[in-house]
């Protein structure tokens, strides 16, 4: 007879967040990693850092090696009850208004594009030409 597999909520996997006593979420399974922390070749802060919450992606990131995957098997305490973790939201950026310039406007620039460097160069020849004359 297999025996009974536990299931913990999100909040009660989340007070384990000491080095005492540090449990994590992986792929929707709860480990008491507490014994491995000194072990833990990335260092103990790594896995703290990964409480409360689910760690599959930061435990998928690293790229365990099998042998770590096989050593889990020893830290397993039950499952995570997954309606209790809240679903990732996806990020959407906020909908830029659409700037329609008119053809008039357009226009307009342009020739002021023109003109404007065109006054400067006359008002320049201008007052080139008063000052030398007088």
């Amino acid at each position: 007879m297999a025996p009974e597999c536990k299931v913990f909520s999100l909040g009660d996997v989340a007070k384990h967040n000491t080095p005492q006593d540090c449990w994590l979420i992986i792929d929707g399974k709860v480990y008491d990693v507490t014994k491995f922390l000194e072990d833990h070749p990335g260092g103990d802060e790594v896995l703290l850092s990964a409480t409360g919450k689910d760690a599959t992606d930061d435990f998928e990131d690293v790229g365990h090696s099998s042998t770590a995957r096989a050593m889990m098997d020893e830290y397993y305490v039950g499952e995570i009850d997954s309606s209790t973790i809240p679903s990732r939201v996806k990020y959407t950026p906020p909908k830029q208004p659409h700037y329609n310039q008119d053809k008039t406007t357009d226009f307009i620039i342009k020739i002021l594009q023109f003109l404007v460097p065109l006054a400067i160069l006359g008002l320049a020849v201008g007052v080139r030409f008063y000052t030398k004359s007088a």
